[in-house]
Protein backbone atom coordinates (compact mmCIF):
# COMPACT_ATOMS: atom_id res chain seq x y z
CA UNK A 1 0.00 0.00 0.00
CA UNK A 2 0.91 3.35 -0.93
CA UNK A 3 1.55 5.46 2.35
CA UNK A 4 3.06 8.67 1.11
CA UNK A 5 0.27 11.79 0.16
CA UNK A 6 0.19 15.11 -1.21
CA UNK A 7 1.53 17.64 0.76
CA UNK A 8 -1.53 18.84 3.13
CA UNK A 9 -3.26 16.05 2.94
CA UNK A 10 -4.03 14.56 6.13
CA UNK A 11 -3.86 11.47 6.19
CA UNK A 12 -5.23 10.58 10.05
CA UNK A 13 -8.67 11.35 8.57
CA UNK A 14 -10.62 9.14 6.62
CA UNK A 15 -11.96 9.60 3.20
CA UNK A 16 -15.30 8.40 1.56
CA UNK A 17 -13.05 8.45 -1.78
CA UNK A 18 -10.40 6.17 -0.18
CA UNK A 19 -12.43 3.67 1.50
CA UNK A 20 -14.16 3.12 -1.76
CA UNK A 21 -10.69 3.08 -3.20
CA UNK A 22 -9.89 0.21 -0.75
CA UNK A 23 -13.23 -1.49 -1.69
CA UNK A 24 -12.05 -1.86 -5.02
CA UNK A 25 -8.76 -2.88 -4.74
CA UNK A 26 -7.28 -0.17 -5.43
CA UNK A 27 -3.80 1.83 -3.53
CA UNK A 28 -4.70 5.14 -3.13
CA UNK A 29 -5.51 4.76 0.75
CA UNK A 30 -4.33 5.27 4.32
CA UNK A 31 -4.44 3.04 7.34
CA UNK A 32 -7.40 5.45 8.50
CA UNK A 33 -9.61 4.40 5.35
CA UNK A 34 -8.71 0.91 6.28
CA UNK A 35 -9.32 1.19 9.65
CA UNK A 36 -13.05 2.65 9.40
CA UNK A 37 -13.30 0.40 6.00
CA UNK A 38 -12.97 -2.87 8.24
CA UNK A 39 -15.14 -2.05 11.03
CA UNK A 40 -17.48 -1.33 8.16
CA UNK A 41 -17.42 -4.49 6.87
CA UNK A 42 -18.14 -5.77 10.40
CA UNK A 43 -20.97 -3.75 10.30
CA UNK A 44 -22.29 -4.61 6.74
CA UNK A 45 -20.42 -7.14 5.36
CA UNK A 46 -21.86 -6.36 2.09
CA UNK A 47 -19.99 -2.41 1.99
CA UNK A 48 -17.66 -4.21 -0.51
CA UNK A 49 -19.82 -5.80 -3.01
CA UNK A 50 -21.84 -2.70 -3.33
CA UNK A 51 -18.93 -0.51 -3.92
CA UNK A 52 -18.02 -3.24 -6.76
CA UNK A 53 -21.76 -3.41 -8.19
CA UNK A 54 -21.70 0.61 -7.59
CA UNK A 55 -18.68 0.60 -10.05
CA UNK A 56 -20.03 -1.83 -12.26
CA UNK A 57 -22.86 0.11 -13.00
CA UNK A 58 -20.93 3.15 -13.80
CA UNK A 59 -19.35 1.54 -16.56
CA UNK A 60 -22.60 0.41 -18.03
CA UNK A 61 -24.45 3.14 -17.81
CA UNK A 62 -21.30 5.09 -19.88
CA UNK A 63 -21.12 2.42 -22.42
CA UNK A 64 -25.40 2.54 -22.85
CA UNK A 65 -25.63 6.12 -23.33
CA UNK A 66 -21.92 6.68 -25.36
CA UNK A 67 -23.70 4.29 -27.67
CA UNK A 68 -26.31 6.11 -28.21
CA UNK A 69 -25.07 9.06 -29.48
CA UNK A 70 -23.96 10.55 -26.10
CA UNK A 71 -20.19 12.50 -26.17
CA UNK A 72 -20.10 14.74 -23.16
CA UNK A 73 -20.35 13.61 -19.72
CA UNK A 74 -20.16 15.50 -16.40
CA UNK A 75 -19.19 13.30 -13.34
CA UNK A 76 -20.11 14.56 -9.87
CA UNK A 77 -18.01 13.09 -7.09
CA UNK A 78 -15.96 11.47 -9.33
CA UNK A 79 -13.89 9.64 -6.79
CA UNK A 80 -10.02 8.00 -6.76
CA UNK A 81 -9.65 7.19 -10.50
CA UNK A 82 -9.16 3.13 -10.97
CA UNK A 83 -9.64 1.33 -13.72
CA UNK A 84 -12.68 1.67 -16.63
CA UNK A 85 -13.00 5.56 -15.51
CA UNK A 86 -15.65 7.56 -17.25
CA UNK A 87 -13.47 8.56 -20.21
CA UNK A 88 -11.25 5.43 -20.94
CA UNK A 89 -15.47 3.82 -21.60
CA UNK A 90 -16.72 6.48 -22.96
CA UNK A 91 -13.51 7.10 -25.62
CA UNK A 92 -13.19 3.49 -25.79
CA UNK A 93 -16.49 4.17 -28.56
CA UNK A 94 -15.88 7.55 -29.97
CA UNK A 95 -12.44 9.16 -28.74
CA UNK A 96 -13.52 12.78 -28.81
CA UNK A 97 -15.91 12.24 -25.89
CA UNK A 98 -15.98 15.15 -23.52
CA UNK A 99 -15.76 14.39 -19.56
CA UNK A 100 -15.58 16.92 -16.93
CA UNK A 101 -14.79 15.12 -13.33
CA UNK A 102 -16.27 17.56 -10.25
CA UNK A 103 -14.62 16.77 -6.57
CA UNK A 104 -13.36 18.48 -3.76
CA UNK A 105 -11.26 15.86 -2.22
CA UNK A 106 -7.76 17.18 -2.12
CA UNK A 107 -6.57 13.65 -2.70
CA UNK A 108 -8.99 12.93 -5.96
CA UNK A 109 -7.88 16.21 -7.55
CA UNK A 110 -4.52 15.40 -7.40
CA UNK A 111 -4.39 11.77 -8.93
CA UNK A 112 -7.05 12.67 -11.31
CA UNK A 113 -5.20 15.61 -12.83
CA UNK A 114 -2.02 13.75 -12.75
CA UNK A 115 -4.09 10.73 -14.41
CA UNK A 116 -5.84 13.41 -17.15
CA UNK A 117 -2.81 15.46 -17.77
CA UNK A 118 -2.43 14.52 -21.63
CA UNK A 119 -5.77 13.96 -22.33
CA UNK A 120 -7.45 17.17 -23.93
CA UNK A 121 -11.02 15.71 -23.82
CA UNK A 122 -10.90 15.65 -19.62
CA UNK A 123 -11.23 18.23 -17.34
CA UNK A 124 -11.09 18.35 -13.57
CA UNK A 125 -13.04 20.26 -11.57
CA UNK A 126 -12.27 21.42 -8.09
CA UNK A 127 -15.71 22.48 -6.69
CA UNK A 128 -18.56 21.50 -4.50
CA UNK A 129 -21.38 19.52 -5.71
CA UNK A 130 -23.49 20.70 -2.83
CA UNK A 131 -23.89 24.36 -4.62
CA UNK A 132 -24.86 23.79 -8.87
CA UNK A 133 -24.64 27.39 -9.77
CA UNK A 134 -21.09 27.95 -8.86
CA UNK A 135 -19.95 24.56 -10.67
CA UNK A 136 -22.30 25.19 -13.57
CA UNK A 137 -20.58 28.92 -13.93
CA UNK A 138 -17.13 27.74 -13.98
CA UNK A 139 -14.80 28.46 -17.02
CA UNK A 140 -13.02 25.33 -17.45
CA UNK A 141 -16.38 23.40 -16.92
CA UNK A 142 -17.75 25.83 -19.71
CA UNK A 143 -14.68 25.12 -21.74
CA UNK A 144 -15.14 21.90 -22.31
CA UNK A 145 -18.95 21.12 -21.93
CA UNK A 146 -21.24 22.90 -24.17
CA UNK A 147 -24.54 23.00 -22.55
CA UNK A 148 -26.55 23.69 -26.20
CA UNK A 149 -25.66 20.29 -26.57
CA UNK A 150 -27.18 16.63 -24.91
CA UNK A 151 -24.80 16.26 -21.65
CA UNK A 152 -24.85 13.02 -19.57
CA UNK A 153 -24.83 14.28 -15.20
CA UNK A 154 -23.70 11.18 -13.36
CA UNK A 155 -24.53 11.10 -9.82
CA UNK A 156 -23.05 7.65 -9.18
CA UNK A 157 -22.65 6.78 -5.05
CA UNK A 158 -23.48 10.50 -4.28
CA UNK A 159 -26.39 11.34 -3.01
CA UNK A 160 -26.95 9.02 0.08
CA UNK A 161 -23.95 11.26 1.66
CA UNK A 162 -26.55 14.34 1.40
CA UNK A 163 -28.33 15.25 4.49
CA UNK A 164 -31.65 16.75 3.91
CA UNK A 165 -29.63 20.50 5.09
CA UNK A 166 -27.61 19.96 1.44
CA UNK A 167 -30.92 20.25 0.09
CA UNK A 168 -30.23 17.26 -2.26
CA UNK A 169 -33.76 16.84 -4.63
CA UNK A 170 -32.77 20.44 -5.57
CA UNK A 171 -29.34 19.70 -6.64
CA UNK A 172 -30.40 17.33 -8.85
CA UNK A 173 -33.13 19.68 -10.05
CA UNK A 174 -30.40 22.44 -10.90
CA UNK A 175 -28.53 19.88 -13.29
CA UNK A 176 -31.76 18.88 -14.95
CA UNK A 177 -32.53 22.49 -15.29
CA UNK A 178 -29.36 23.08 -16.53
CA UNK A 179 -28.79 20.60 -19.58
CA UNK A 180 -30.88 20.50 -22.94
CA UNK A 181 -33.47 18.04 -23.92
CA UNK A 182 -32.08 14.58 -24.94
CA UNK A 183 -29.76 14.67 -22.02
CA UNK A 184 -29.84 12.23 -19.02
CA UNK A 185 -29.07 12.18 -15.03
CA UNK A 186 -27.63 9.00 -13.72
CA UNK A 187 -27.77 7.99 -10.06
CA UNK A 188 -26.99 5.44 -7.73
CA UNK A 189 -28.63 5.46 -3.93
CA UNK A 190 -28.24 3.19 -1.01
CA UNK A 191 -32.01 2.89 0.25
CA UNK A 192 -33.48 1.83 3.68
CA UNK A 193 -36.14 -0.66 2.26
CA UNK A 194 -33.42 -3.54 3.32
CA UNK A 195 -31.77 -4.25 5.85
CA UNK A 196 -32.33 -0.95 7.73
CA UNK A 197 -30.82 -1.85 10.72
CA UNK A 198 -27.14 -2.51 8.92
CA UNK A 199 -27.72 0.15 7.14
CA UNK A 200 -27.73 2.73 10.32
CA UNK A 201 -25.51 1.13 11.48
CA UNK A 202 -23.22 1.77 9.21
CA UNK A 203 -24.02 5.18 8.35
CA UNK A 204 -23.85 6.14 12.11
CA UNK A 205 -20.15 4.94 11.85
CA UNK A 206 -19.27 6.81 8.58
CA UNK A 207 -21.12 10.10 10.69
CA UNK A 208 -19.06 9.94 13.59
CA UNK A 209 -15.49 8.69 12.28
CA UNK A 210 -16.09 11.71 9.08
CA UNK A 211 -17.57 14.31 11.79
CA UNK A 212 -20.50 15.44 9.43
CA UNK A 213 -24.10 15.45 9.83
CA UNK A 214 -26.01 12.34 10.29
CA UNK A 215 -26.67 10.72 6.59
CA UNK A 216 -29.98 10.80 4.71
CA UNK A 217 -32.19 7.56 4.67
CA UNK A 218 -34.15 7.44 2.01
CA UNK A 219 -36.71 4.71 0.56
CA UNK A 220 -37.01 3.60 -2.83
CA UNK A 221 -39.63 5.93 -3.49
CA UNK A 222 -37.88 9.08 -2.10
CA UNK A 223 -35.06 7.88 -4.22
CA UNK A 224 -37.62 7.46 -7.76
CA UNK A 225 -38.53 11.37 -6.45
CA UNK A 226 -34.47 12.42 -7.76
CA UNK A 227 -36.00 11.05 -11.60
CA UNK A 228 -38.87 13.81 -11.00
CA UNK A 229 -39.18 15.66 -14.20
CA UNK A 230 -37.27 13.10 -16.13
CA UNK A 231 -38.33 9.68 -18.30
CA UNK A 232 -36.51 6.82 -16.87
CA UNK A 233 -34.74 4.39 -19.58
CA UNK A 234 -35.85 0.96 -18.63
CA UNK A 235 -36.03 -0.85 -16.96
CA UNK A 236 -36.49 1.69 -14.55
CA UNK A 237 -35.00 2.12 -11.13
CA UNK A 238 -33.68 -1.08 -10.07
CA UNK A 239 -30.69 -2.81 -8.60
CA UNK A 240 -27.99 -1.48 -9.40
CA UNK A 241 -26.42 -4.91 -9.99
CA UNK A 242 -28.86 -5.59 -12.63
CA UNK A 243 -29.74 -2.39 -14.29
CA UNK A 244 -28.65 -3.44 -18.04
CA UNK A 245 -26.43 -6.36 -16.68
CA UNK A 246 -24.43 -7.82 -19.26
CA UNK A 247 -24.07 -11.66 -20.31
CA UNK A 248 -20.53 -12.01 -18.59
CA UNK A 249 -21.96 -9.46 -15.40
CA UNK A 250 -22.27 -11.78 -12.30
CA UNK A 251 -25.96 -10.58 -11.17
CA UNK A 252 -26.53 -10.95 -7.13
CA UNK A 253 -30.29 -11.77 -6.72
CA UNK A 254 -29.09 -11.47 -2.63
CA UNK A 255 -31.24 -9.37 -0.41
CA UNK A 256 -27.96 -7.38 0.01
CA UNK A 257 -28.53 -6.00 -3.70
CA UNK A 258 -31.51 -4.74 -2.89
CA UNK A 259 -29.63 -1.75 -0.76
CA UNK A 260 -28.41 -0.13 -4.30
CA UNK A 261 -30.32 0.58 -6.78
CA UNK A 262 -29.86 2.46 -9.77
CA UNK A 263 -31.48 4.34 -13.01
CA UNK A 264 -31.24 6.71 -15.61
CA UNK A 265 -33.65 9.95 -16.84
CA UNK A 266 -33.94 11.15 -19.31
CA UNK A 267 -34.44 14.92 -19.94
CA UNK A 268 -37.92 16.00 -22.07
CA UNK A 269 -38.22 19.15 -23.68
CA UNK A 270 -40.26 21.43 -21.17
CA UNK A 271 -38.83 20.31 -17.95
Amino acid sequence: MRERAPVAIDTSVPSIARIYDYFLDGEDNFACDRELAAQLLRVAPEARAMARDNRAFLGRVVRYLAGRGVRQFLDLGTGLPTQNNVHEVAQQIHPDTRVAYVDNDPVVLVHARALLANNPHTVVIDADVRDPATLLADPALRELIDFDQPVAVLLVGILYFFSEEDRPFDIVAAFRDAVVPGSHIALSHVVSDEGPEELGQAQELCRSFLKRPRDARRSRKQVLSFFDGLELVEPGLVPASQWRAEPLDTVDTSGAAAWMLGGVGRTRAGG
